[in-house]
């Protein structure tokens, strides 16, 4: 039996290696590495694509959310709304700054920020909620705007695994106040290496970024605040733009593949396959499932030679980075549930329909067992 990687990490070069070889070529003669124009231009696209007005490439991100909260002067003694159930670093932006991360449930049919049990967690010192779209999936934007409005919050999207989402006719990116995008290599849209950006209509966050992000610098040995070095490389810069001319392609691949997992799983007992609401087009990023004997289920496909990963074993609160918050087991069930039993299938554009019934075989073939 052949074997179904969880991701083909290789194929995007080997589709468009002629474009990606040029691009290559191009920067490598140009004699220009940092910043410059091959940045200029991604940036330029990305806005253009996403709908948002500005687009400021950074070193990956983490730095791109951090950096957003750093412009919006959160810091020491402010608390900032974040997701109970996600990978930690929309947690690790917030604790840069010297705020609090406030945890809040996920609604468990979407995995996403729960907007009903927001209000609860809101203080005085809240700042801004900080999402996630998480596995692809927009979060449930009106609810969350509408509650931000009510009581003058930020709100800041990690769109980290959302390129290309829609919610309601708009682009993930460009609902928020600001977004942060990384385009590690796994992403729909992925560097070869790591790379960042932030979207936003903010005119002033823009220009601020852009100085942070380059030591506190707009002129070169004129440091205007004390800032950092997080700036999109033009290499990749010049790679994203030829794969981004690909991403709406790739993402309806993605689609193909989530709607066979749909279409014939949906009969097996104890696996809950995700929900998609009306008008929320997902980026499907990641096919997640559950199961009650998760492990067991991870096993089987193993031993068939199909790759799967566990997004995420530990949530952030029983993790050893957040043991000083003195947090313990029962305090965020729904996200300690989701990981103990969630389950990543093999997603990818350059997944064979043949891999996905491949996939499909072994998991009906475990529950016939």
């Amino acid at each position: 039996m052949s074997k179904v990687p969880f991701l083909y990490l290789n194929k995007p070069y080997q589709e468009i290696q002629d474009e990606l070889d040029a691009a290559y070529r191009r920067v490598m003669k140009s004699g220009w590495y940092i910043l410059g124009e091959e940045v200029d231009a991604f940036e330029a696209q990305y806005s253009s694509y996403c709908g948002s007005k500005h687009c400021i490439g950074v070193a990956n991100g983490l730095d791109a959310l951090h950096l957003i909260l750093r412009v919006y002067e959160i810091g020491n003694g402010d608390e900032v709304i974040v997701p109970s159930n996600t990978y930690i670093a929309t947690w690790l932006a917030v604790s840069y700054t010297g705020a609090r991360p406030v945890p809040v449930e996920p609604d468990p049919a979407s995995y996403n920020i729960d907007p009903a049990r927001i209000e609860s967690a809101i203080t005085s010192r809240t700042r801004a909620i900080l999402l996630v779209h998480l596995y692809g999936q927009t979060a449930e934007m009106d609810a969350i705007l509408a509650i931000a409005r009510q009581y003058n919050l930020k709100v800041i999207e990690d769109a980290a695994q959302a390129h290309g989402a829609v919610y309601k006719g708009k682009y993930a990116g460009s609902i928020g106040d600001a977004a942060g995008w990384s385009f590690y290599p796994g992403k729909n849209l992925g560097a070869f290496g790591d790379a960042g950006a932030v979207t936003t209509n903010d005119d002033r966050l823009a220009e601020r970024i852009r100085v942070l992000r380059n030591y506190g610098s707009k002129v070169k040995y004129y440091n205007e605040v004390i800032g950092y070095n997080s700036r999109l490389d033009p290499l990749q810069a010049a790679f994203l733009q030829v794969k981004l001319k690909y991403l709406n392609e790739w993402n309806l691949r993605r689609k193909i593949i989530a709607r066979e997992y749909l279409t014939n799983l949906s009969d097996l007992p104890d696996l809950i396959l995700p929900h998609v609401p009306d008008l929320v087009d997902p980026a499907w990023h990641l096919f997640v499932i559950r199961h009650s004997q998760r492990d067991g289920l991870q096993k089987c496909l193993n031993e068939s030679g199909i790759g799967t990963l566990i997004h995420y074993p530990i949530p952030p609160h029983l993790s050893d980075a957040y043991r000083d918050a003195e947090y313990k087991k029962g305090d965020f069930p729904i996200a300690e549930n989701s990981a103990q039993t969630v389950l990543s299938l093999p997603m990818g554009p350059h997944m064979a329909l043949d891999d996905a019934i491949q996939v499909i075989s072994a998991i009906r073939a475990f529950h016939e067992n």
